[in-house]
């Protein structure tokens, strides 16, 4: 059985929700009231993630990092807060944490930092388990080794809520022509452009994908660019080594390493800063990067799907967007209509998220 998930919040109401939606995925979890609440209590096993609230009464959650790493207790943090505040989220993120949400925080943005939490916590206890077993301190495991664990990690743990495949609801004439082009290229190798508004089920387009390509039984990886700060996002998707920047106490595994043999979801690329765009374009055109802070060369077999609601034609005339970059991405361009134009499919979509969360409104209530 798993390690648990930790949650740290001073609200009941959220601790209960954390907890119902946590559960829901197969995991384990321990809730607390605050900072001195958790430290006080005996834990047996670390926990795998802790999800935990900045703003708490006595001991705040930056505190609490703070503590632990003091104590050289290796937890993955995914903090909440109440209000946004980048250089807040930059310094914790820089400390080690995993991600800095925003409340209220969408169910997939914080399953998906779990997820996340749990890969980075696999990887540190076998990185210390083979550093034990050989007898030497701290020793990062072969790529080889770390990869493996990774993929591990992705197929055999891996978060997953409703919303795969089969759960794609609707009917309607546009929708399955969306379907119809993902049966076409889900079998080929190529780049998949993915653009549609905010809420239109991209991700759900991306996974079907992959689940209909012959690297399904490989991992598939996601980041959204829009909600990791520019300061971050080089070394969230080519990892880095350590002392590379202030903070970089460990080397980190990017998501290109993570994806390798897979697919990799890159969700809101129109984000991605102007100066960030010609190393993308790099793995793009020779599958190969470097970490930073490392001059070794790392070669990656990954399949690219990209998600945007940014009219990048207009940011290319602007120079916000790289034109050779925009033709690499856009190889097959998929554009999924907005529900207003597939009315037919709303009584589908109030049937399949009522009986969701009936069930688990059922769950809560079973155990109160």
């Amino acid at each position: 059985m798993s390690t648990p998930i930790y949650v740290v919040d001073d609200d009941a109401s959220v601790r209960e929700s954390l907890e119902s939606l946590i559960r829901s995925t197969g995991l384990s979890v321990e809730t607390f009231a605050s900072a001195q609440e958790f430290l006080a209590c005996p834990r047996p096993d670390a926990p795998s993630c802790l999800v935990l609230d900045v703003e708490l009464p006595g001991l705040s959650g930056l505190d609490l990092q703070r503590e632990l790493a003091k104590a050289d207790t290796q937890i993955p943090i995914v903090f909440l807060t109440g209000h946004g505040d980048i250089p807040m989220s930059v310094r914790a993120i820089k400390a080690g944490a995993v991600e800095f949400l925003t409340k209220p925080v969408h169910d997939e943005e914080l399953l998906d930092a779990i997820q996340q939490g749990i890969l980075q916590d696999r990887e540190a206890r076998q990185r210390r388990k083979a550093a034990a077993h050989r007898g030497v301190d701290g020793v990062l495991g072969s790529r080889a080794v770390l990869a493996a664990l990774a993929e591990e990690v992705y197929l055999g743990e891996e978060i997953r809520t409703e919303h795969d495949f089969e759960s794609i609801i609707g009917q309607d004439t546009a929708l399955r022509r969306v379907l119809t082009l993902v049966e076409t290229v889900a079998p080929t190798s190529s780049t998949v452009l993915i653009r549609g508004e905010t809420g239109t089920g991209k991700e759900l387009v991306a996974r079907a994908i992959h689940d209909r390509s012959d690297r399904s039984k490989r991992s598939f990886v996601k980041v959204n660019c829009a909600a990791i700060p520019s300061g971050l996002l080089e070394s969230e998707l080519f990892g880095h080594e350590r002392g590379a920047f202030t903070g970089a106490i460990a080397s980190r595994v990017g998501r290109f390493e993570l994806a390798h043999g897979g697919t990799l979801f890159l969700d809101e690329v129109g984000d991605i800063p102007i100066e960030l765009q010609p190393k993308l374009l790099r793995v793009l055109q020779e599958q190969e990067f470097e970490r930073l802070g490392s001059t070794r060369t790392i070669r990656t077999d990954v399949r690219l799907v990209a998600a945007t609601n940014c009219d990048l034609e207009e940011m290319v005339e602007a120079g916000r967007f790289r034109r050779d970059l925009y033709y690499r991405l856009n190889v097959f361009p998929i554009g999924i209509p907005p529900l207003r134009e597939r009315r037919g499919d709303i009584p589908d979509l109030v049937r399949h998220f009522t009986q969701r969360l009936a069930r688990r409104m059922n769950s809560v209530s079973s155990r109160t």
